[in-house]
């Protein structure tokens, strides 16, 4: 591997920190609460590690950086740590940001895992330093696609805003939906409310997947399509994730349940993962969400790659095809998987849930992939 000129990850001391950059959205307009769990999972895995006598007894420390949703700043950050000596940049949650991020550190040379972010093309090229432990979107979005089928929803309508992400999701759902007797219409998010219940009468959908922000002008949506009489059987969904978090349920209440999305969690937690989660809900003072199991799971691989490899950069960057560690979720390891540019975990479990609406705080789970 051609290492690109940059400061080496190994250039610290003996017992000097084993710095680590990360990248999370902390501030608007990024999504905070999700940024919140995310660093969550990083800060307390990074702790049990250095409580465990760190790598080799030196300790990791968190270098953070507040990406805001903004790819520029973003890149710049990657820039940032890459001159802090960082030994590899783990995070983030936007995927338009992280591909921003995986960008620079490719051209950089630096290690990137990538926690959270699912676009398939998160970067332009195949590269050997950048990983990621989120499904790709292809995957996810075509398993939320059989669960429409599924449900019997084949007309199906999409509020959506000018996006790489919204609009790899809309394709994602046409590819798959079209062979199988689906189809997808596209509504601007810009709208009205009203506006856009009269189209979706017109157009007779069966089902609206919000592919916009929250909470403009997802939480206007929802609760123009609950208060529209006409619109009483139509399913409202959001594969991406909005209603994953307490945020959703606070501004939606009621109209907020019953709206199913993605999340990457099995079924039942294993001993490791119900620990972790334990302590994550300590920590956030809430029940954690899969963005922070992700958070602890990037920690854990990247320590034993680590310990088994060293700091150097390009050392870390060749092991990741050699990672076997067991996550919260199950065992990672990754691999080179079709269409996708980055070293690739195939794949997390992926559910379809959504808030019952009879208990908005429990989750049900609708199918599985």
């Amino acid at each position: 591997m051609n290492t690109p000129p940059s400061p080496s990850g190994a250039e610290h001391t003996d017992r000097s920190s084993i710095r680590l950059g990360a990248l999370v959205p902390l501030t608007r307009p990024g999504w905070v609460e999700a940024g919140r769990h995310l660093l969550a999972g990083l800060d307390l895995a990074v702790r049990e590690v250095n409580d465990a006598g760190g790598i080799d007894g030196r300790p990791l420390e968190l270098v953070v950086r507040d990406t805001a949703a903004d790819p520029e700043r973003a890149a710049a950050a990657v820039d940032e740590l890459a001159h802090l000596g960082v030994a590899a940049v783990v995070g983030e949650y936007h995927s338009v940001v992280a591909r921003a991020a995986a960008a620079r550190a490719d051209a950089l040379g630096v290690p990137f895992l990538c926690s959270s972010a699912v676009l398939d093309a998160l970067t332009e090229e195949p590269t050997e330093w950048v990983a990621r432990l989120a499904p790709a979107q292809s995957h996810g979005w075509q398993i939320y696609a059989d669960f429409l089928l599924r449900a019997g929803r084949r007309r199906i309508a999409v509020a959506t805003q000018p996006s790489v992400y919204w609009a790899s999701g809309t394709r994602i759902l046409r590819d798959h939906l079209a062979p199988r007797g689906g189809t997808v219409l596209e509504l601007d998010a810009t709208l009205t409310p009203e506006a856009l219940c009269d189209a979706l009468v017109d157009h007779g959908a069966t089902a609206l997947l919000l592919l916009v922000g929250h909470p403009e002008p997802a939480v206007p949506i929802v609760r123009a399509v609950r208060r529209d009489r006409r619109l009483a059987e139509i399913l409202v969904g959001a594969p991406a994730g909005q209603p994953e978090f307490a945020e959703w349920a606070a501004a939606l209440g009621e109209d907020g349940a019953g709206i199913p999305f993605l999340r990457y969690l099995p079924e039942r937690l294993g001993p490791l993962g119900e620990r972790v989660g334990k302590k994550l809900r300590e920590r956030l003072g809430e029940a954690p969400s899969f963005v922070a199991f992700e958070g602890w799971d990037t920690v854990n691989v990247l320590a034993a790659v680590l310990r088994s490899h060293g700091t150097d950069r390009a050392a870390v960057a060749e092991s990741w095809p050699r990672v076997a560690v067991e996550g919260t979720r199950g065992p990672i390891r990754f691999s080179r998987t079709p269409g996708i540019s980055v070293w690739q975990w195939t794949w997390t479990p992926v559910q379809v849930v959504d808030r019952d609406p009879a208990e908005p705080d429990r989750f049900r789970i609708l199918h599985a992939g």
